[in-house]
Formats: structure tokens, C-alpha cells, sequence
């Protein structure tokens, strides 16, 4: 009753008239302009401030109505994450606790603000336990703090002792927690960077590999873990010990099983996308396979990481010939609603894709039954498609691979003339607008099929074929998620579908 009694004292004398939130009763409004603006949000229908003013009131995004219609709207949205439900199903102990903890110790921090001392140290004890229990040593080291200075207050030197023991032996954990956090934030600064002849991430990355195994034998602590299990398979990734790679993402999914309520959703699927990049290096399509079928019943479908993971199961099916098994993956993924939440880039990926299997499932004579099934809401043409020469300097190697099913189609047609002068495109491409290093597999390839043009189309007068060839083998695919790294169909694969078409 001591705690109520605080509390209503709070909330009496500072209570607001309306909590505005985004709740069930609100978007049953359908005539709002708050519905309709959240609506139109949700639906991804607005990329800018433009749309959402023109949509809103048609007037520019400078106009008074607009700017105050928005600052209320972020208010309310920003109030209603702090009523997210955190329960649902999907959402792992570990996470549902996380979050739970931080919510309460925002109100710790309020009620200490207002004097509701007694309320304050009950709410932090409560989260001190479940913190211990999950191991959250930035809570456990916030809770101690405060319930260490209440002791101090009351002159008790039992709770005194008892709370600075527990902050002690937690401090050098939290410290070795940021440590793993920089070396691993550093590893993925070094990791997204491009790879050339020349590259020197695998000695980056080693030294902070040996770092984070320093710590994890020295503290307890999941954080710590999931950076060196996630290091460790990059550096293997990047050395292209595939094999040892798949132990690392072994010995990781063990450690999960072991420390059950260490268990977070998120890290698994990263362990998984890494398992999957080894397996498509590999091209081990078989053992992917039970690792997709497994993953994908635990997975929550729709999810950024979950299409991440959907695609490297994907180019393992192409790479490796299955296009049927492709073109199932490939209508799982893009019939999914989460797919319009994605970004443009993402999208047009996908899109993509569909017009490859599209094109291997019609050189393998797919029926009619067995056809992609893009989702029209998501699939809608980007002007790049219809000129891929202009897509951003970023985006080059979408254009590159537009240009080349464009190829493919046309070889299969035998429709030469206008085959002419998409390898003319793609040499003019190569030449003004790609980075020799960067699109050093494209640029060998392009360079491959010109020698086709060169020889009439005629297989047998092909001349200096070998050249690229052994350029394209000694420096083999190898996909990270960078999009300039990007093959739905290794270039090597590709020069021999190309050459069937002819024989």
C-alpha cells in the first residue's frame, strides 16, 4: 500500500488530460488524417515528406497544418512504443526480458526523479533479480547503483555490502561486454569493405578473433559469445575455410542449447545466414538443404534477417542446379506480406531473381503449373528495369546482372542482332562505368561473352576464351551480402549454359 500510496501521489498532481497513443480504438477512425497518415506509413506508400503532405492536405511539407499534424503524429507514436506487446509468442524469454527490464527501469529513473524512493527500490530489486537470472549486466550494474546509495541512506550495511559485492564482481564484466562490442563493431567496418587482390581484412579481423576469445574465457557473459562466434565465422568466411567456418556455427548453435536463457532469436539466424554462406560456397546443396528445412520451421517468416536467410538458400538452389527447389524457395520468399515493408533496393532484388528462375524454368520447360508468382504489390517495374545503364553508382551490378538475363533470353532466342547490342551495352558498361577491382568477376565475364560476338556465335571459331576463364578461377565467387559481389549464376556456370545454347 506504501507503493500506491507514492505512486497515485505522482500521478495525481502531473497527470496528463489524454494519453495519445496508437491503439486498436484509434485506427478504427478511418476518416483521421492520423489513421490515414499511419495507414500510408505502414503500407510504405511514402518515401518522403512530399508524399505524406500531398497525401495528407495537398500542400507542401513547409505548410504550417502539415508540420503540426507531424509533430503530434511522432509524439503519439513514439508514446505508444512504450505499450508495445513485448508477450506475443515470437518474442524470445531473453528479448521479452530485456525489453521488460529497460521498460521498468525508465520508471525506476521517473519515480526516483519524484521522490517515490521506497517505490523506486522495490521496482530495481525486482529488476536486479530477473536481470541476474539473463544475465543484463548494464541493468544489474544501473539496479546496484541505485539500491547501493539507498543502503548507504539508511545506514544499512548488510544491504550496503550486499549490493556493492554484486556491482563489483559485474563491473569488469560489463567492461569486457564494451570491449567485445568495439571489436566487433570494428570487424564489421573491416568485413563490409571491398575485396581485392590486395585486401588485408583477414589480418584486421584475426587480431580481434584472438581478442574476443581472451574474454570469453575470462567472463561469463552471452554478449561476449555471440561476438566471438560471429567473428570467428567471418574470419573463417574470409579465408574461405568454409569447413571450419560450419564448426564455429556448430559450436555457437551448442552454446544456445547449453545456456538456454541466453537464447536470442536474432543470433541464431545470423549463426544460420552464416551456415547457409558456407554450404552455397560449398555448394553443398544437400546438407543446405536439411539446415534450411530445419531453420525454417523455428524462423518467424517475413522478418529482414529471415529474407537475408532466404536468400543465400535460394542462390545454393540456383548455383547448384535445382531450379525447381529455386523456383519454391523463390514463391516462399516473394509471396511473404513482409516483403513490401523491405527496401526499394531489397525489393528490386528479389524482382531480380524472379526473372532468372523465371528464365531457368523456362529453358527447363517448366509447366505452366510451375511458375514464378511474384507478389504484384511488391514487384512493381522500377524505371531501372527498363534502363538498367542508370541505376545508381551503388546499385551498378543490378544493371550488370539486367543486362545479362537480358543476354541469356536473347542467346535463347537466337535472336542476334538485338543480341548485339546488349553485348555492346554491357562492353560500353564495362568499360565507362565499373571499377576494375571491385567488378573484377564481372568485367572478366563481359569481356568472356565478347569473344562469343567476336566468333559469329559460331562455338568453334571462339579465340582467347581461356584467358578470362582462368581469371574468373583464380579469384572465385564469393558473396558476403555485398551487392558488387552478387551472382545469381557463378560467371563460370553462366559461360557454360551460354555455350549449350550454341552447341
Amino acid at each position: 500500500m506504501k507503493n500506491l500510496l507514492e505512486i497515485i501521489k505522482i500521478v495525481t498532481k502531473k497527470k496528463v488530460k489524454k494519453i495519445e497513443i496508437f491503439d486498436d480504438q484509434v485506427l478504427k477512425n478511418k476518416t483521421g488524417k492520423f489513421n490515414e497518415f499511419y495507414e500510408a506509413l505502414s503500407a510504405g506508400r511514402l518515401k518522403n515528406d512530399r508524399d505524406a503532405a500531398t497525401l495528407l492536405y495537398d500542400c507542401s511539407p513547409q505548410d504550417p497544418k502539415y508540420r503540426q499534424l507531424k509533430s503530434r503524429f511522432r509524439k503519439r507514436l513514439l508514446n505508444t512504443i512504450f505499450f508495445l506487446d513485448i508477450n506475443q509468442p515470437a518474442a524470445g524469454d531473453y528479448n521479452r526480458a530485456y525489453f521488460n527490464c529497460n521498460k521498468e527501469w525508465a520508471l525506476v529513473k521517473i519515480l526516483l526523479h519524484y521522490g517515490a524512493i521506497q517505490t523506486a527500490n522495490s521496482m530495481a530489486r525486482h529488476i536486479l533479480t530477473t536481470a541476474q537470472k539473463y544475465h543484463f549486466s548494464d541493468l544489474i550494474v544501473n539496479c546496484c547503483r541505485i539500491l547501493r546509495q539507498q543502503a548507504a541512506a539508511a545506514g544499512s550495511d548488510k544491504d550496503f555490502n550486499h549490493y556493492n559485492d554484486i556491482l563489483r564482481s559485474f563491473e569488469p564484466i560489463l567492461s569486457a561486454e564494451l570491449q567485445s562490442e568495439e571489436a566487433y563493431q570494428k570487424v564489421m567496418l573491416a568485413y563490409q569493405k571491398p575485396l581485392t587482390a590486395k585486401s588485408s581484412l583477414e589480418e584486421e579481423i584475426s587480431t580481434f578473433s584472438v581478442e574476443l576469445v581472451s574474454l570469453s574465457e575470462q567472463f561469463d557473459s552471452p554478449i561476449i559469445s555471440y561476438n566471438m562466434y560471429l567473428v570467428w565465422a567471418m574470419r573463417f568466411e574470409l579465408g574461405k575455410e568454409f569447413d571450419t567456418m560450419l564448426e564455429v556455427c556448430n559450436r555457437a548453435e551448442q552454446y544456445m542449447d547449453d545456456h538456454p536463457n541466453y537464447y536470442q532469436e536474432e543470433k541464431l539466424i545470423a549463426i544460420q545466414n552464416k551456415k547457409m554462406s558456407a554450404y552455397l560456397h560449398k555448394q553443398d546443396y544437400r546438407q543446405g538443404k536439411i539446415n534450411a528445412e530445419k531453420c525454417l520451421k523455428r524462423f518467424p517468416a517475413g522478418s529482414e534477417p529471415w529474407f537475408n536467410f532466404m536468400e543465400r538458400y535460394l542462390l545454393l538452389a540456383l548455383h547448384t542446379e535445382n531450379y525447381i527447389n529455386a523456383l519454391a524457395i523463390l514463391n516462399q520468399a516473394t509471396t511473404q506480406s513482409g516483403l513490401r515493408k523491405l527496401d526499394q533496393s531489397t525489393r528490386e532484388k528479389w524482382a531480380i531473381y524472379a526473372g532468372y528462375v523465371g528464365f531457368f524454368g523456362a529453358i527447363q520447360g517448366f509447366g505452366a503449373a510451375l511458375q514464378v508468382k511474384p507478389n504484384s504489390r511488391v514487384f512493381r517495374t522500377s524505371r531501372y528495369f527498363s534502363q538498367p545503364e542508370s541505376y545508381p553508382k551503388s546499385h551498378r551490378n543490378y544493371a550488370i546482372l539486367l543486362l545479362i538475363l537480358e543476354v541469356l533470353q536473347l542467346a535463347n532466342k537466337k535472336s542476334f542482332l538485338e543480341l548485339d547490342d546488349r553485348l555492346d551495352k554491357l562492353k560500353h558498361f564495362a568499360l565507362r562505368q565499373l571499377n576494375k577491382e571491385e567488378h573484377f568477376r564481372p568485367v572478366q565475364f563481359i569481356r568472356l561473352i565478347q569473344q562469343l560476338k567476336k566468333a559469329d556465335y559460331e562455338v568453334a571459331n571462339l579465340k582467347n576464351v581461356d584467358k578470362y576463364l582462368s581469371q574468373l578461377k583464380e579469384r572465385p565467387f564469393f558473396y558476403r551480402g555485398a551487392l558488387a559481389e552478387l551472382e545469381i549464376i557463378p560467371y563460370e556456370k553462366l559461360w557454360e549454359i551460354i555455350l549449350k545454347q550454341y552447341s
